[in-house]
């Protein structure tokens, strides 16, 4: 049986305002000349974002989720269609979205603390001195690294850089947070170390998030919902998955959940029988 939830209607009278939509995409395609001819990546992407919200990002390779999150960053722009963060027309790169690569994306040649103060400095460069520095020391605390604040890239593991990219981040307060698959590379305690800290860190600050993964476990763990990507080219949005657990959450409490192993098994059903990779 599937299990599939709803959102309940606000009662008689609850004068609750609506969320704030943080990222909106309308209509969104993305379209590449090709010697063949043009290449449909994405066509007829629509998605409301509310501010806070932790959404992950889910498909085959080749389903455009790089390139949609690439069009939210502002490093692509889209060919149809039209993406907002608060309101405002995305044409550019800024700092009120932030990307955390997962190939950590650190100068090796500067000490952790130098990667991140050079975006602290960036950003804030009106702000006094001290005041920038006590931002990237209480960033590169909130991760565990104020004892490896003078090492360079090269001299730590790759979970301490991706500590060290997520306090990047994070030290500039934006107002979306854009995860690239962050924690794929890293080796499976790593990564359930690195989630759990993303989460208490996120429950801190809130921003919104936008993550892509190849992981249904990590989507189900992190994320309030999870859009599942249909095969390209053309490729949109299939389904979008409302995850119940409460927050806080206990990871070994979910997995002993029923209701954990009914969404898993519908996701993979979405992925690996409705819509298979036709290289699989």
């Amino acid at each position: 049986m599937t299990t599939f939830f709803f959102t309940a209607p606000s009662a008689a009278g609850d004068r609750t305002p609506p969320p704030e939509i943080a990222v909106r995409l309308r209509r969104i395609g993305k379209t590449y000349p090709t010697p063949q001819g043009p290449y449909i990546v994405l066509n007829d992407v629509n998605l409301d974002i509310p501010a806070g919200e932790f959404i992950a990002v889910i498909g085959h390779s080749g389903c455009g989720k790089s390139t949609l999150l690439n069009m939210v960053s502002g490093f692509a722009k889209p060919t149809d269609g039209e993406v907002a963060v608060h309101g405002r027309p995305v044409t550019k790169p800024g700092p009120d979205r932030m990307v955390v690569f997962q190939n950590y994306a650190l100068l090796p040649w500067l000490t952790v603390y130098e990667n991140v103060a050079l975006a602290v400095d960036e950003v804030y460069a009106q702000r006094p001195k001290a005041e920038r520095d006590e931002m990237v020391r209480h960033h590169l605390a909130m991760v565990g690294l104020s004892e490896a604040m003078d090492k360079k890239p090269p001299q730590i593991s790759g979970g301490m850089r991706q500590r060290v990219s997520i306090a990047r981040a994070l030290a500039i307060r934006p107002q979306v947070l854009i995860l690239d698959e962050p924690f794929g590379a890293l080796d499976a305690i790593t990564k359930e170390e690195l989630q759990e800290e993303l989460l208490q860190i996120w429950n801190e600050n809130r921003c919104t998030v936008l993550m892509i993964t190849h992981d249904i476990d990590e989507a189900l763990f992190l994320a309030d919902r999870l859009v599942m990507m249909t095969n390209g080219p053309e490729a949109t949005i299939g389904e979008i998955v409302d995850i119940p657990f409460r927050r806080p959450r206990d990871r070994t409490q979910i997995m002993e959940d029923p209701v954990y192993y009914e969404l898993r098994n519908r996701i993979l059903e979405f992925l690996y029988a409705r819509h298979r990779h036709p290289g699989g």
